[in-house]
C-alpha cells in the first residue's frame, strides 16, 4: 500500500522533501556557521571581534526564523533596525575608543536580507504584477550600480543593499501566507517596540546615558545638541534624530488610525511614542504624520472619516495638554512654532539654496554619479569622513543625483506602477481595504518626504515597502485562500457598504 505522504512510486512528495531540506539546511549551518565565526574572529582584532560576535548574535535568530517562522521575521528585523545603533554605541563605550565605521551598521540590512530566504523557497509562487514591479525597479538600480562601482567603489554595495533590501520586502510579502490576524500581529508588535524605543528616548532626554554621551561627544554631530539632559535632541537607540523619528512615526500613525494596531499599551503607548517624537525635534516627520492620517481619512467612507478624525482630535488635545507640562517645553514649542513662520527659518532656507546650487550640477552630469554617491555610504573608502554628497536634506535631488536623468525617470516610473496597484486595493477591495489605504498613505508620505530626504534607502525604505508590501500582499492572500481572511477584520464601514449593495439589488429586483 502506497502512504498517502508518497507518490504511486513510494517517493517523498515535495512538501515533505522541502521540510528534509530545510532541516538538512538548518543543521549543516548551525555545524558550520560557529567554526567559521571562531576562525575569523581569530585573525581579528579584540574590537572587530566583539563587533562580529554581536553581528552574529543578531543574525542567527533572522535566519531561524526565515526557516521555521517566517512570518515572524519581519517584527524581528524591526528590533534589529531599532536596537543595532544601540549596541554599537555600547561596545564603544566599553571599549573607550570611537568607531565611524563599523560592522554593527551592517546588522540590520543583514538581517532584513534574511527575507530573500523565504522568498526564495516560494519564488514560484510569484504573480505576474509582482515580477513587472520587480523588474520596473531592477533597471534603473542596475543601471546606477554599473555607474557606481566604476566612480564610488565598494561603497556602492553598501548603498546597493539600502536600496534592495527593503525592496524585498514587496516579494516577502507577495509569497509568505499572511492571515488577516497575522498582519494585525506584525503592526501590533511594531508598535509595542515603538513605544520601547520612545520610553528609552524619554530617559535619554531626562539623563542622557554615559555611552549615548560618549557618542555625541565623539561622532562630531553638532546639530543634535550637547550631551546634558535637556538639552539633547534625542535619538533614542537609533543612531540620529532623524532615523528616530522616522522609526516612531511609521509606527504612530497606524497606532492613531486603528486599534487592532496600538498594540499592548493602546492609548498610553501612543502618547508616550507622540512624546518622544516631540523631543527629536525633527519637524519633516510630524508633516509626513499629518500628509499620512489625511490620505488615510480621505480614502476611507464616510462613517470611517469621522471616527479617524475623532482619533486624530484626541491625540490634538492631548499634546496640547502634555507638552507645555514637560521639562524644557519651552525648546519643544518653540521648535515647533517654527512650522508657522517657515520662511524665516534657517533649514528651511539651506534647503532652497541647496536646490539652487544643486539643479546647474544636475544639468551638468545627466548620467548621475551611481549607486555609492550620495549619504553615509560615502564614508566607506573615505577613511570614516562623509564624501561631497554625504549630508542630502533632498530627497529628490539625492535620486537624481544616484540615478541621473534616465535612471531617475525610471525609478519614478516604477514607483508610478506601485501607485497604480495600490489604486486598485483601494478601490477594488471590499474586504481588508484598510490595509490598502495604509499602502496608500506610506506611499504619499514617502513620495512628499522627498522634500527633505531619499526615503527609499536603508531604514525609511524598509518601514515604506513593509507598509506597502502589506497593503499589495493582502490581495494576493484573498485570491489563493479565501478561508484564511478573518471575518473579524472586515471594518463596520465595509458592513454598511454590503448592506447598502443588499438594498440597491432587492431595489432593482421589483
Amino acid at each position: 500500500m502506497t502512504s498517502r505522504h508518497s507518490g504511486s512510486t513510494g517517493l517523498p512528495l515535495p512538501g515533505n522533501l522541502r521540510t528534509v531540506v530545510t532541516a538538512g539546511i538548518f543543521a549543516a549551518v548551525c555545524a558550520v556557521v560557529p567554526l567559521m565565526i571562531g576562525f575569523v574572529s581569530a585573525k581579528l582584532s579584540s574590537s572587530s571581534s566583539l563587533q562580529l560576535a554581536i553581528v552574529s548574535a543578531l543574525l542567527f535568530p533572522a535566519f531561524l526564523l526565515s526557516l521555521l517562522k517566517p512570518r515572524l521575521l519581519v517584527s524581528y528585523t524591526l528590533l534589529v533596525w531599532a536596537v543595532a545603533p544601540e549596541l554599537r554605541r555600547l561596545a564603544d563605550w566599553s571599549e573607550g575608543t570611537y568607531h565611524s565605521v563599523s560592522l554593527l551598521s551592517l546588522a540590520p540590512l543583514l538581517a532584513g536580507a534574511t527575507v530573500a530566504i523565504p522568498v526564495l523557497r516560494e519564488i514560484h509562487t510569484l504573480k505576474r504584477p509582482h515580477m513587472r514591479l520587480m523588474l520596473l525597479f531592477a533597471i534603473p538600480l542596475g543601471y546606477a550600480t554599473l555607474i557606481g562601482l566604476a566612480k564610488n567603489g565598494v561603497g556602492s554595495v553598501y548603498d546597493l543593499l539600502n536600496y534592495l533590501v527593503p525592496l524585498l520586502l514587496l516579494l516577502y510579502f507577495a509569497v509568505t501566507p499572511f492571515t488577516a490576524r497575522d498582519i494585525d500581529r506584525l503592526l501590533g508588535t511594531y508598535a509595542n517596540i515603538a513605544v520601547l524605543v520612545a520610553v528609552y528616548g524619554i530617559i535619554q532626554y531626562l539623563t542622557v546615558p554615559a555611552w549615548d554621551a560618549f557618542w555625541m561627544q565623539n561622532s562630531g554631530m553638532n546639530s543634535i545638541g550637547t550631551p546634558h539632559p535637556l538639552e539633547v535632541r534625542v535619538f533614542s537607540t537609533l543612531n540620529s534624530p532623524g532615523p528616530a523619528a522616522t522609526f516612531l512615526v511609521f509606527a504612530l500613525v497606524p497606532m492613531i488610525l486603528e486599534k487592532r494596531w496600538r498594540g499592548a499599551f493602546s492609548w498610553i503607548g501612543v502618547l508616550l511614542v507622540v512624546v518622544c517624537l516631540l523631543t527629536t525635534l525633527v519637524r519633516a516627520s510630524w508633516l509626513l504624520m499629518l500628509v499620512m492620517l489625511l490620505v488615510y481619512i480621505a480614502s476611507s467612507s464616510s462613517k470611517g472619516k469621522w471616527k479617524t478624525l475623532i482619533q486624530v482630535v484626541f491625540v490634538a488635545l492631548a499634546l496640547f495638554w502634555i507638552v507645555p507640562k514637560l521639562p524644557g517645553a519651552e525648546g519643544l514649542t518653540a521648535r515647533m512654532e517654527t512650522l508657522s513662520s517657515i520662511q524665516e527659518d534657517r533649514s528651511y532656507n539651506d534647503r532652497l539654496n541647496l536646490l539652487g546650487t544643486m539643479i546647474p550640477a544636475i544639468k551638468s552630469n545627466p548620467v548621475g554619479q551611481g549607486i555609492g554617491s550620495v549619504g553615509q555610504s560615502t564614508k566607506i573608502g573615505n577613511s570614516g569622513e562623509l564624501g561631497e554628497y554625504g549630508i542630502m536634506d533632498n530627497g529628490f535631488i539625492a535620486l537624481m543625483l544616484t540615478f541621473g536623468a534616465p535612471g531617475g525617470l525610471l525609478f519614478f516610473i516604477a514607483l508610478g506602477a506601485v501607485a497604480k496597484q495600490i489604486y486598485g486595493r483601494v478601490v477594488g477591495m471590499i474586504r481588508l481595504q484598510l490595509y490598502g489605504r495604509l499602502a496608500l498613505a506610506a506611499w504619499v508620505g514617502a513620495v512628499v518626504g522627498l522634500v527633505s530626504d531619499n526615503g527609499f534607502s536603508g531604514l525609511k525604505a524598509y518601514l515604506i515597502w513593509m507598509l506597502i508590501g502589506l497593503g499589495l500582499g493582502v490581495r494576493e492572500l484573498i485570491e489563493t485562500g479565501r478561508k484564511e481572511a478573518d471575518p473579524a477584520v472586515i471594518e463596520p464601514e465595509t458592513e454598511s457598504v454590503l448592506a447598502e449593495a443588499k438594498g440597491q439589488v432587492a431595489t432593482d429586483s421589483r
